[in-house]
Order: C-alpha cells, then structure tokens, then sequence
C-alpha cells in the first residue's frame, strides 16, 4: 500500500497520518495510556481511573488503540474470564511526548486562565 504524501504544514483529509493523529491525540486515549502508564489493568480498573468515561467510549477507545498497536488486550483464563491491556513498546514511544505536553498544560494553565479571562471580559464588554 502506497502511503500517501503527509505534511506538518498541511492536513490533507487523505493523509493516513491525519487519522491516526486524530486516533492517538484525543483525550481519552492519552487519559487511558497515562492510567496503564505503571503497568496492564484490567477494564474496570481503567475506567475508575477516569472519572467521566462512559462504557462506551472506553471500549471504543481501547479498540481503536489496540488496533493501532498501542495497546494489547490479553485474555485471562479465569472463570469467569478477564481481560487486561497493557501498553504495547510502541506505545510506550508515546508515554514521553505526552508527559511533556501535560507538564505544558500544567506550567502553561495560569496563561491560559488569564487569556480565557480577558476574551471573556472583552466579549461581555461587546455583547
């Protein structure tokens, strides 16, 4: 399969980078790597971890990480039978950028907060 031509400049809808930068960089995914950051969980456990997350949108998600080859998904034989993921050594490539982008929000938040202030200010001062 021939890959098409994908650009930082330029987000083609074609691009399979595109998709899977959408597929890695939601928030979910990156809220379920940090949770199974410190090793396998099975699927409820990932869900406590996640205040907010519906069923459906885990099990959406991890499927789709899974598909990616970020995560595994390894049955175990118990009665009854447990699934656990674990990230892959290809996700775990992923762990480093997004700590930096979280310790980002975390320096950058009061920025933020201040520029979200003063575009609210400005937007009440025109309604």
């Amino acid at each position: 399969m021939e890959m098409k031509e994908c650009s930082i400049k330029e987000f083609r809808q074609d691009c399979p980078c595109r998709g899977l930068f959408d597929q890695i960089a939601d928030k979910w995914s990156m809220m379920i790597l940090a949770v199974l950051a410190d090793g396998p969980l099975r699927f409820n456990a990932i869900k406590r971890g996640l205040e907010g997350i519906t069923q459906k949108a885990l099990t959406q998600t991890l499927r789709k990480l899974e598909r990616n080859g970020i995560i595994s998904r390894n049955v175990i034989a118990t009665s009854p039978v447990a699934v656990e993921y674990e990230i892959t050594p290809l996700g775990r490539t992923l762990i480093g950028p997004f700590k930096a982008l979280y310790l980002w929000t975390k320096e950058k938040m009061p920025e933020v907060e201040a520029a979200r202030a003063a575009f609210d200010e400005r937007m009440n001062e025109n309604a």
